[in-house]
């Protein structure tokens, strides 16, 4: 679809990110299957807001997702066809308080153990170990490790911005013989044709351990992101500390976790028990 390409085209100029483009043309080919024959440019306000209801009340979506695709909707027809969609009325104005879900180490360990490719288990432990978004992983080359420093330098993140994350000493050692075996060239992690890796790759992989870990939680990439920041909450780490870790731009977005660690509810004695 040429009116797709030449949107990522000015989405690419424009300075979005890898994984804000991926998601809205992956929106907009989804647009086009569910409309079949009728190209993009003629599809009504009126169909346009009877795809969302369906996508809210027969499949489900959550209140980000419909945010997302409103976000990505009224932004592809601005820009290609200088139509601007009145979608005030489907946007959320509440949002979900939903806790993210939290894996144990135990769990972790477990996947870990399911994954038997050394480049598949590089990634999850990467992710885990250091709090990196996937499209942040995925954009490492080999110099942003500084095993000198321990440190990992995450170039261009959300927000547009640097900033630097822990490295793990054992995920150190995993990253050197995986690099030895697969010598990667520009990315540090790469296809097998070489270029960056797919995010879809990934989640395939993880959601294989998961089953034969034979853990029936609903568990994704950003899983492990969640779980690097709750066990570091519950080993004592400052909020502040977290904060910088993650990439948090607002202090309220890393708070969350706080209602997710066990330790300080672990002290918590119940009424009921005196």
């Amino acid at each position: 679809m040429e009116v797709v390409t030449d949107f990522v085209k000015i989405l690419e100029l424009k300075r979005y990110s890898r994984q804000t483009i991926i998601s809205y043309k992956s929106h907009l080919i989804h647009v086009q299957r569910h409309f079949k024959d009728i190209p993009l440019k003629n599809i009504s306000d009126k169909d346009l807001f009877e795809y969302i209801y369906y996508l809210v009340k027969v499949k489900g979506i959550s209140a980000s997702y419909q945010r997302q695709i409103v976000g990505g909707l009224k932004l592809f027809y601005k820009e290609i066809f200088n139509r601007v969609i009145p979608f005030e009325y489907l946007k959320v104005t509440q949002r979900e308080r939903k806790l993210p879900l939290v894996l144990s180490k135990s769990e972790i360990a477990d996947i870990l153990r399911c994954t038997n490719n050394i480049k598949h288990r590089a990634i999850l432990a990467l992710i885990y170990s250091s709090g990196l978004r996937i499209g942040e992983l995925l954009s490492l080359k080999k110099e942003d490790i500084d095993s000198s420093r321990m440190l990992i330098h995450v170039r261009q993140a959300k927000g547009k911005k640097d900033r630097y994350t822990i490295l793990s000493h054992k995920v150190l050692g995993l990253l050197r013989t995986y690099y030895l075996k697969y010598r990667p060239k520009d990315f540090l992690f790469e296809g097998q044709k070489g270029g960056r890796y797919s995010a879809e790759s990934a989640g395939q992989f993880l959601k294989r351990a998961v089953k034969k870990a034979k853990i029936t939680k609903s568990v994704t990439l950003h899983t492990l992101r969640h779980s690097f920041a709750t066990q570091l909450m519950e080993d004592g780490i400052g909020i502040a500390h977290i904060q910088k870790l993650l990439g948090h731009s607002n202090m309220s977005t890393t708070l969350i976790y706080t209602h997710i660690a066990v330790s300080a509810l672990e002290k918590i004695k119940s009424p009921f028990d005196d």
